[in-house]
C-alpha cells in the first residue's frame, strides 16, 4: 500500500499549526448521454466526464442534513469550503488564501479571497462563511451532519468583506479540516438561505440552477437517476477541463462495469473485487487500486437512547450485555472474510481509523485482541447463564426468549449479501439464530437513526483528520427525543470516550494527539459496539481517453492514496487534449499535482457513510 510518511504527515501539519497558517433505467441513461454525448476536444463542441455516482446515491441535496456520499461528491462540486487538502492530508488555500493563529492558540483569523462571486453573481465574502457557520452552531437541523465540528467555536465573525475570525473556547488543532471540500462544511450563499433557515429540515434545494461557487454548477438532477453540472470556467484552483460532468447512479454494479467497456461511462470509484481483476486487461480501461481509507463492519445495538437517556427502538436487549457482543466478536472469523468476499484486497481491521493515515494508526496491545475463537466465546456465555434450547439456539437469562438476532444488510450489495451468511453460520455455532434482512440504503439508514435494529452492516471513509469519524462516537451525536440532532453511529455513548475526544482535538503536538486518539480507539474496541471486519482498498476503474481521474504518484507497492471526487473530476482531461498541449498527458498532470502541493492546495477527505459494494 502507499504508505504516507508519519512523520512527514506530522512535521508539516505541526508547521501549519504553530505558524498559523441506475440503475437509472435504460431509458433515463439513453436520454442523458445521447443529450451530451461525449465529444473529442475541439474548440466548437462541448466535452462530458460521464461518471458512476456513488452507489449510495442521494439523500438529499441540503449540505446540513446531507450524509450520503452520493450528495456529498455534488455538494463539494457545487459549494466552496475554508480550505482544501492535498494528496498528502495537509491544509491549503481555497477560499481563504492564508491563515494565522494566535499565539494563545483561541483565535484563527482567515484571509478570504477578493472578488468572487456566486454563480448567480452576487458577491461571495467572508460573511457568507460566518453565517454558515454560526447557523450550524445555533441551528440543530443545520448541525445535524456537521455539528461536531463546530461544538469547540466560541464565536465566528466577519470584520471586513475579506477576514474571517474563528474563537474557539479550547484550543482546536483541526480548524483548516472542519471546511473542507466533500466531507467537511460547504459555505453556503447567506442571500439563499437565510430564508430557508427557519424550514431547513424540509428545504430540498432543488432549484435549478442552484446557486453556489465551485468547480461546477449543478443545473438538473433527477432522484435515483442522474445529476448535470456544468463547469465554472473562473473557478479560482482552475477551471475543469470537460465543460459538464453527468453522475449517472447505477443500482446494479455490473450495469457500470457493462457501461464503461462499451465507452459510454467514464469512470467508477468503487467497482468489486471480482470486477476489478476481470477489468485489469480489458482493452480502453485503465485500473488502480487506492489505500484503505474506510473500514467495513457490522454494529451492534447496545440499546438505542436520546441524549436525555430516554429508551427507544426494539433492539434486541441481550446486546445491551457486553458479554454477549464480545463472543459474537470472537465467533467472527475476519481473515476469512477479507480473503473470500474482497479477495484479499485490503487488511484484517481493528482500528477504528484506516491505514490510509498511519499518524493515528492503532492496534490492540497483547491479550487484548479479540482473536476467532468460538469455543471460548461458547464458554463465556455458558458461564453468563445463556442455556442452549433444545434447538441449539440459547436463551437469555433475564428474558428467557430465544436469542434471534435480526442483521440489517444492504438490498443491492454483493458484500454485504455474502459477509452476512458467513455471520449467520459462524453465530449459529454459539447458539445465537441470525435473521437476515435485506433493505435499501435509505430504509437501513432510517432504522439506524430509530434503533428499531439489532446489527447492521456498515462502512465508513474518512480523511486526514479523525474528529469527523470520532465524533459520531460521542454522546452529543445521539437525537433529541423529538428525533432531531442526530448523527450517532451506533448508539454509542461514555463519558470516559468523550473526555478524550474533546481533549485531543485541542492538541497541537502530534505525537501527543496520536496518542490520545489511540485510547480512544481502544475503547471503541473493547466495547464491541462496532466491530471492524476488514478495511478495504478503493478499486478504480477509468476509461484510457481520459487522463487526471486518479489522483497523486503510485507508490513502489502499486498502491495509489486516498481519492476524492473533487480533485479526480477537476483534474479530468480528454487525453487527445492533453497530448495536444505538448507532452504526455500523465506528465502534464503530475506536473500540475506538484504544483497544487507547493501551494497548498489539493484533496483528500474526512469521512462519511458510504455506498453498498464499494465505499459502504
Amino acid at each position: 500500500m502507499v504508505v504516507r510518511e508519519s512523520g512527514r504527515v506530522r512535521a508539516v501539519l505541526a508547521a501549519a499549526c504553530v505558524g498559523g497558517v441506475l440503475l437509472a433505467g435504460p431509458a433515463a441513461l439513453t436520454a442523458a448521454a445521447s443529450a451530451t454525448a461525449h465529444r473529442s476536444a475541439s474548440a466548437t463542441s462541448r466535452t462530458t466526464l460521464r461518471v458512476a455516482m456513488d452507489r449510495s446515491g442521494v439523500d438529499t441535496l441540503n449540505p446540513f442534513t446531507a450524509f450520503f456520499n452520493g450528495s456529498l461528491d455534488i455538494l463539494g462540486s457545487i459549494y466552496p469550503t475554508l480550505t482544501a487538502i492535498d494528496e498528502n492530508g495537509v491544509p491549503g488555500p481555497y477560499l481563504a488564501s492564508s491563515w494565522a493563529l494566535s499565539s494563545d492558540h483561541l483565535t484563527w483569523s482567515f484571509k478570504i479571497r477578493d472578488g468572487l462571486r456566486w454563480s448567480d453573481g452576487k458577491p461571495l465574502t467572508a460573511d457568507d462563511a460566518a453565517w454558515t457557520f454560526n447557523l450550524i452552531r445555533t441551528n440543530t437541523v443545520a448541525g445535524t451532519a456537521n455539528g461536531t465540528l463546530v461544538a469547540n467555536f466560541a464565536s465566528v465573525t466577519a470584520p471586513d468583506a475579506t477576514t474571517l475570525v474563528i474563537k474557539t473556547k479550547q484550543p482546536q488543532a483541526n480548524v483548516t479540516y472542519v471546511s473542507i471540500p466533500v466531507s467537511g462544511i460547504q459555505i453556503v450563499p447567506k442571500h439563499i438561505w437565510q430564508s430557508h433557515a427557519a424550514n431547513l429540515k424540509d428545504y430540498k434545494n432543488d432549484t435549478f440552477p442552484v446557486v453556489g461557487y465551485g468547480p461546477w454548477v449543478l443545473t438538473d438532477y433527477r432522484t435515483a437517476q442522474y445529476a448535470k453540472l456544468d463547469a465554472n470556467k473562473s473557478f479560482i484552483l482552475g477551471a475543469p477541463k470537460y465543460d459538464q460532468l453527468i453522475e449517472q447512479l447505477y443500482k446494479a454494479s455490473d450495469a457500470a462495469v457493462a457501461a464503461l467497456k462499451a465507452g459510454q461511462l467514464d469512470y467508477i470509484n468503487g467497482v468489486n473485487a471480482t470486477q476489478f481483476t476481470s477489468l485489469r486487461h480489458v482493452g480502453g480501461v485503465q485500473t488502480a487500486q487506492a489505500v484503505g481509507n474506510g473500514w467495513t463492519g457490522v454494529e451492534l445495538n447496545p440499546g438505542a437512547r436520546t441524549r436525555t437517556g430516554k429508551a427507544i427502538g426494539t433492539g434486541n436487549p441481550a446486546l445491551t450485555d457486553p458479554t454477549m457482543r464480545r463472543a459474537i466478536a470472537q465467533a467472527i472469523d475476519k481473515k476469512t472474510l477479507l480473503a473470500k468476499v474482497i479477495d484479499g484486497q485490503g487488511q484484517v481491521a481493528a482500528g477504528y481509523l484506516p491505514p490510509a493515515w498511519p499518524q493515528w494508526s492503532w492496534k490492540p496491545s497483547a491479550g487484548e485482541e479479540q482473536p476467532y475463537a468460538p469455543a471460548a466465546a461458547n464458554k463465556m456465555l455458558d458461564a453468563a447463564g445463556y442455556r442452549l434450547g433444545p434447538d441449539g439456539i440459547r436463551v437469555g437469562p433475564k428474558t428467557g426468549k430465544p436469542l434471534n438476532l435480526r442483521l440489517g444488510i444492504h438490498s443491492d450489495s454483493s458484500s454485504d449479501a455474502a459477509i452476512s451468511t458467513y455471520l449467520a453460520g459462524w453465530l449459529k455455532a454459539i447458539g445465537v439464530k441470525v435473521v437476515i434482512q435485506p433493505m435499501s440504503m435509505t430504509a437501513l439508514n432510517s432504522d439506524l437513526g430509530k434503533g428499531d435494529w439489532d446489527m447492521l452492516m456498515d462502512s465508513w471513509t474518512t480523511g486526514p483528520d479523525p474528529t469527523y469519524l470520532l465524533g459520531i462516537q460521542s454522546c452529543s451525536t445521539l437525537p433529541n427525543d423529538d428525533g432531531t440532532g442526530g448523527n450517532t453511529d451506533a448508539f454509542f455513548c461514555d463519558p470516559a470516550y468523550d473526555k478524550l475526544f474533546s481533549q485531543q482535538a485541542s492538541i497541537f503536538d502530534p505525537a501527543q494527539r496520536a496518542q490520545l486518539v489511540g485510547q480512544v480507539q481502544d475503547i471503541l474496541y473493547q466495547a464491541d459496539v462496532d466491530q471492524l471486519l476488514y478495511y478495504a482498498t478503493d478499486k478504480i476503474a477509468a476509461s484510457s481517453r481520459v487522463s487526471g481521474l486518479i489522483t497523486g504518484k503510485e507508490g513502489v507497492d502499486g498502491f495509489y492514496p486516498a481519492q476524492t471526487s473533487f480533485w479526480s473530476y477537476l483534474k479530468a482531461a480528454p487525453v487527445a487534449r492533453s497530448a495536444s498541449s505538448g507532452g504526455g498527458s500523465t506528465g502534464v498532470w503530475l506536473g500540475l499535482a506538484g504544483a497544487l502541493v507547493v501551494l497548498g492546495a489539493g484533496g483528500v477527505i474526512l469521512r462519511r457513510r458510504a455506498g453498498a459494494d464499494d465505499r459502504e
